[in-house]
């Protein structure tokens, strides 16, 4: 007899990122025919939802030898974004995250990716191995918004949607991840967020959260992706 999972891990997703069939330019339009033919992750569940619209985010992942690219579209009438220093606090604007742990069997080590709508990045580590300030500098990150460098977003009636598109270097996991680059089959844990705005503001994942108020550093809860080492065949 095989025993039930627990619910937090029946409801976990899945998702297979496949090989990038051609080059990436990150210039935040997810125009190339990579980002067309990838599969989306799946629609994101507002944990904490009261009121409100719920306006969703589809993201895709792919990589290559060197990167794991990620592309975000986000559902939005009503776009903000004012935060422009780094590190500052991106997610009271609208902003999109990804908390990544390499290795599945330590999950508590894992890093993140927030990103608010006019570009501003903060980056953070939390592992046993690190003992370093809460904030870190990845390197060779390249990203890009719909609205990249503004000094400031205002709300307006043409609001539909902003994307972001970015790429991270996997050398910046040597320390958890088994492979870098992965290899056919290695499996991470990740969850991707979305956060911010001031009128609509919602808080949604990716991967269930099931804490009682909005927290997306619960890392048991994060989702599980797999490399898969060839290109998805349309």
């Amino acid at each position: 007899m095989v025993a039930a999972l627990p619910l937090g891990a029946q409801l976990q997703p899945r998702y297979d990122i496949y090989r990038a069939p051609s080059a990436i330019v990150v210039d935040g339009k997810l125009d190339e025919a990579a980002w067309r033919h990838a599969p989306s992750a799946g629609d994101f569940h507002f944990n904490w939802w009261k009121e409100g619209v719920k306006e969703q985010t589809v993201v895709k992942l792919l990589w290559d030898d060197r990167n794991l690219y990620l592309g975000y579209y986000c559902q939005d009438r009503h776009i903000s974004g004012t935060v422009t220093e780094r590190h500052g606090p991106v997610s009271r604007d609208d902003c999109v995250e990804v908390f990544l742990s390499p290795n599945p069997e330590k999950v508590r080590n894992y890093y993140g990716f927030e990103i608010n709508v006019i570009g501003t990045m903060l980056n953070f580590i939390r592992a046993d191995w690190y003992k370093g300030p809460f904030h870190w500098e990845p390197e060779g990150v390249r990203y890009r918004t719909s609205f990249h460098g503004l000094a400031e977003k205002r709300e307006s009636p043409d609001d539909d949607h902003w994307i972001l598109e970015l790429a991270i270097p996997f050398t910046n996991f040597e320390k958890d991840a088994a492979h870098t680059p992965p290899v056919e089959g290695d499996t991470w844990r990740l969850n991707l967020n979305r956060a911010g705005g001031i009128t609509n503001a919602q808080y949604s994942t990716w991967s269930p959260v099931a804490s009682p108020k909005p927290n997306f550093h619960v890392p048991e809860s994060f989702g599980r992706v797999r490399f898969v080492n060839r290109v998805l065949e349309k």
